[in-house]
């Protein structure tokens, strides 16, 4: 056995300390079994922050084994790399990942969000893709508050400053705000890159003797043990670890992209690793492990952009725009010519050897020494107790009945339509550049955000989704929904869902209630992915977010991402012809709450989060999606649009707005229409809840009077309903029923109050 040596300034190791770096005494009776002995200071470093749950899903990872994984066009699954790569046809690849950035966006909103952007960019080139687009899933509290608007600007600010730079298009997301998340803020951040087979890089340490590489920005103090820092609630004392917080530089980012880019078009390298959580310390654990091998570095040959740093400090910084490179012997020349051109960093830190070590050296002496497979991937692993909370049966009891009936649907529709959930995000996204690369066809505003692969000559569609009140009142249910909305929004897009990602943010794992939470939602979209044939190529979980307030609702963020076949199949949600028939495709949920349950009418109007959340028919969904894909790909739709928050009345007034300019149409006026709900209604008994109900599997579209009846036969041979509405046309949206006007109010008010919402409140 090699001498370990102890620095003249660590710290004794003793309970106190143990404690502070999360690891329970169980844990460091097993770490002590490893080892053989007592760990000096940076090793329980090493193991502090490999074993927290951000890095070793120690609470999650039985759970995430339930996943479909694998499929036809699965190049590589979830958990083999930083991220999935999926055929997409003619010798062409996507990789496509969202990771949560929550607790640094609470505590620093600009460099929280900015460093979030900038590590899921690096899971992409990891792989050898070249990121295109990105997305985000924003939650924030209500913005009646001070602090609330500070954090929106913070993030939103952060995410813009670095997606801007890199030069790549933000073209789409979702942004929800609620009460549950105001002082546990979710930022999850998509990036999607596209690659040809062969450029599928592998973050793998292997051939004996092969030097190991640090290449890119300089490591400093910032982001140190952010891994546990993202592993623990939020409560008032975590104001003071700002410092675990990276500060991240998009300009430094995008000389390392290229650099990396040029090196993949190259041979001189066996394997290549992203410096996220955990930085050098997780990068050389996780190749070392791939590869079947051991790594050796020393970490005084790092390039420090500070003084005095420690090999603790340097092994568990989080710095940004980093990467652990394994180069082939006899390239390391070539390799710094191609990042000296750059002007990065790149310096030879160490070696592969074959003994299964990760061993760490400061000056030439032994600091640590580790069994790399040991720690990356035998972290302890839980399957902590499962409680149904109480008020699950009390919500779930609450009836229909007990809701007062309302009459004046026109006020209630324009107080939907103002609610920040609802209303219009282009005070958001006009910070973004979603033009660059001239890429984007479906500018932000539709169900999904669709994008040319220019590389490729493919379209891409995306979407992001989660009603977090509903995985609050029926978990499994909920999931469900997150799933089914995000492939209905892919679908109304004219694509067919391929895959998906996910974000799973619950709050403390330790808590039965929380667990149980997290268990149903597993289950749930479990359930919809075998459903929809989507695998899910990989993703983040996000747990702790939660403060001694109270835990956030279960949001398990889903990102779908569908492939259009041709071109004249893309389409989009706004109304485009006077005369156009309106149709609602159904997929006949049965709900006895009509999908009043959780709705956005029930708790902004009546001030209620109760109910069971709409329930979901899979098969039935199935059914209605393939039946709008199916009518979209003959040619008849026009328009195509999900009903989804604020229900029927909201989904029609949508998309009665304007168009922003996209490929595919120009509508440079609002154009209305005149629905007769008299047959809906006689269905759903409740105006209230024919209107503002959220039940789920509905899809409004408009054809030409012409195709009335291929629209009806495909319907009918998928098993599905298809409702006539009533017409486009005029200025106002005017709903009726049995000749009596129930809505009526010109496009413009609506649009007015849609589009100027969310900017009063940010006044």
């Amino acid at each position: 056995m090699n001498q370990i040596n102890t620095l003249p300034n660590d710290p004794e190791i003793t309970p106190e300390l143990i404690d502070e770096h999360g690891i329970t005494p169980a844990e460091y009776k097993h770490l002590l079994e490893i080892l053989g002995r007592e760990p000096t200071y940076t090793e329980l470093g090493i193991f502090s922050v490999m074993w927290s749950e951000h890095c070793s899903y120690k609470n999650s990872r039985n759970q995430l084994k339930k996943f479909p994984t694998t499929g036809d066009k699965v190049l590589v699954k979830a958990g083999d790399e930083n991220a999935g790569v999926i055929d997409i046809g003619d010798g062409w690849a996507i990789s496509f990942k969202v990771e949560s950035h929550n607790h640094p966006s609470a505590l620093e909103p600009f460099q929280g969000a900015a460093t979030g952007v900038g590590g899921i960019l690096r899971d992409i080139f990891t792989m050898g893709a070249r990121p295109v687009i990105n997305m985000n899933c924003l939650r924030f509290g209500r913005p009646d508050s001070h602090a609330v608007r500070h954090l929106v600007d913070g993030v939103v600010g952060g995410i813009a400053h670095y997606g801007n730079c890199m030069g790549i298009p933000t073209i789409g997301g979702d942004i929800y705000f609620d009460e549950t998340y105001e002082t546990n803020c979710l930022v999850n951040a998509f990036s999607l890159g596209v690659m040809r087979h062969e450029e599928l890089q592998k973050g793998c340490a292997t051939g004996l003797g092969n030097p190991v590489f640090y290449v890119g920005a300089a490591t400093g103090r910032d982001g140190i043990h952010g891994a546990t820092f993202a592993s623990e609630e939020l409560t008032e004392e975590s104001e003071a670890k700002k410092s675990s917080v990276q500060v991240g530089d998009p300009f430094m980012e995008k000389l390392l992209l290229e650099a990396c880019l040029e090196l993949f078009q190259t041979d001189h390298i066996v394997g290549i690793q992203d410096m996220g959580a955990a930085g050098l310390t997780c990068s050389t654990c996780e190749t070392a492990s791939r590869g079947g091998s051991g790594v050796e570095i020393d970490v005084a040959l790092v390039p420090q952009r500070e003084t005095g740093m420690t090999p603790y400090e340097i092994l568990l910084s989080e710095s940004q725009e980093r990467m652990l490179v394994i180069v082939k012997k006899g390239r390391e020349k070539d390799v710094q010519k191609i990042f000296g051109k750059w002007d990065l960093h790149a310096e030879e830190v160490g070696r592969v050897n074959e003994d299964g070590m990760m061993r760490v050296k400061w000056h030439g002496e032994i600091v640590a020494e580790i069994p790399a497979a040991k720690i990356a991937d035998d972290a302890p692993i839980y399957n902590p107790p499962v409680k149904k909370p109480a008020y699950i049966n009390e919500v779930q009891k609450w009836k229909l009945s007990e809701l007062p009936q309302s009459d004046n649907f026109k006020d209630i529709l324009c107080k939907l339509l103002s609610e920040p959930t609802i209303a219009s995000k282009e005070i958001v996204y006009k910070r973004y550049d979603h033009m660059v690369r001239t890429g984007t066809v479906v500018l932000p505003g539709s169900d999904s955000a669709v994008f040319w692969l220019r590389e490729a000559d493919k379209y891409i569609a995306l979407s992001g989704d989660c009603n977090g009140r509903y995985c609050y009142l029926n978990p499994r249910e909920g999931s469900k929904i997150a799933v089914a909305e995000s492939a209905r929004n892919i679908v109304c897009s004219g694509g067919e869902p391929l895959a998906l990602t996910d974000c799973l943010n619950y709050g403390n794992p330790t808590k039965p209630e929380i667990y149980w939470q997290f268990t149903e939602s597993i289950d749930g979209l479990c359930e919809a992915c075998h459903t929809f044939s989507t695998p899910v190529t990989g993703g983040n979980v996000s747990l702790y977010n939660e403060n001694p307030s109270g835990a956030i609702d279960p949001t398990p963020l889903i990102v779908m991402v569908g492939q259009i076949a041709n071109q004249k199949d893309i389409t989009t949600q706004w109304f485009k012809n006077e005369g156009d028939l309106v149709y609602l495709i159904d997929g006949l949920q049965e709900d006895e709450l009509m999908g009043v349950g959780g709705s956005e009418y029930l708790r902004r109007i009546h001030n209620l989060k109760t109910g069971n959340a709409p329930v979901m028919d899979l098969k039935r969904e199935k059914a209605a999606q393939d039946c709008c894909l199916k009518s979209i790909r003959e040619g008849i739709i026009n328009s195509a649009h999900d009903c989804s928050e604020g229900g029927l009345a909201v989904t029609l007034a949508e998309a009665c707005f304007t168009s922003p300019c996209e490929m595919v149409k120009i509508a440079d006026k609002p154009i209305g229409a005149n629905i007769d709900l008299t047959e809906f209604f006689a269905k759903y008994k409740r105006k209230d809840a024919a209107l503002f109900g959220e039940q789920q599997s509905r899809i409004v579209v408009t054809i030409n009077p012409a195709d009335e009846w291929k629209l009806k036969t495909i319907a009918s041979n998928h098993k599905v309903s298809a409702w006539k509405l009533g017409e486009v046309g005029g200025d106002k949206l005017t709903i009726s029923c049995k000749g009596e006007d129930i809505i009526n109010a010109q496009v413009s008010e609506l649009e007015k109050i849609w589009k100027e919402a969310l900017p009063n409140l940010f006044k």
